[in-house]
């Protein structure tokens, strides 16, 4: 089994840690998914699909001590090749690659505290998952940058949660370029004007409606420290006896 880089301690280094982890096991179910398909073979013991944080991939057996040195993937991913269509399998294999690799992230950012946390999550989610590579939903971006979370959230269409719409992952404004096909058509509930990636908007957590930031007077500041987002018409809903 190939050995394992330092723990990364870093927002960061453990972004990149993700970051190379997660190329290398896309690889490994595209372009080399026939040595991958090949190296699962049913007929032999429990196997998982490991993604190394210097790029490489391999299928092996779990780790023998317990606990493991990190948390392990899914196990036996090897039986259910041939009992399934390839692309269902791939994209089984797939949806827990994605949790194996948020779990190796957050297992080395447990020390750290909640500001990096989010800022880990929205760097992460800023990535399509490997689910969403494999099934084609979310095409693969080219080479990222560790820095691509500093840009600004103003362009960011989330709710105070960094839920944005119709997408349950956190968002970073630098993924807007890849979604704002998908939410040019959503209008302000105050305004009616359309989405604009170039400003700040925030969804009502009771009505579900967006709207623009500046419209009900709500800055990215004050929206990180808003557990729950009632717009104006459904603050004034709850006021009325």
């Amino acid at each position: 089994m190939a050995a394992t880089h330092s723990n990364p301690r870093t927002v960061e280094e453990i972004f990149k840690d993700f970051s190379a982890r997660r190329d290398a096991v896309i690889r490994a179910l595209t372009t080399d998914v026939d040595q991958f398909y090949s190296d699962c073979d049913p007929e032999k013991e429990n196997l998982c699909l490991y993604g190394y944080p210097n790029d490489s991939w391999e299928v092996a057996l779990p780790a023998e001590e317990v606990p493991p040195e990190v948390p392990e993937p899914a196990l036996g991913i090897n039986f259910a090749r041939d009992g399934m269509q390839r692309r269902d399998w791939l994209s089984l294999v797939a949806m827990h690659t994605d949790t194996w690799l948020l779990s190796v992230a957050f297992y080395f950012g447990a020390r750290l505290n909640r500001n990096e946390r989010k800022r880990l999550f929205s760097l992460m989610n800023d990535l399509p998952t490997v689910f969403e590579v494999i099934t084609e939903r979310k095409p693969l971006k080219d080479k990222h940058g560790v820095d691509s979370g500093s840009k600004s959230r103003s362009g960011t269409k989330r709710s105070s949660d960094g839920h944005a719409k119709g997408n349950p992952r956190l968002q970073d404004g630098s993924y807007v370029e890849e979604d704002e096909d998908e939410h040019g058509e959503t209008l302000c509930g105050s305004c009616g004007g359309n989405y604009n990636a170039d400003e700040f908007w925030i969804c009502c957590d009771i009505c579900e409606r967006w709207f623009h930031g500046k419209c009900v007077k709500i800055t990215p500041a004050k929206a990180e420290h808003i557990k729950q987002y009632k717009c104006p018409s459904c603050s004034t809903k709850k006021g009325r006896p």
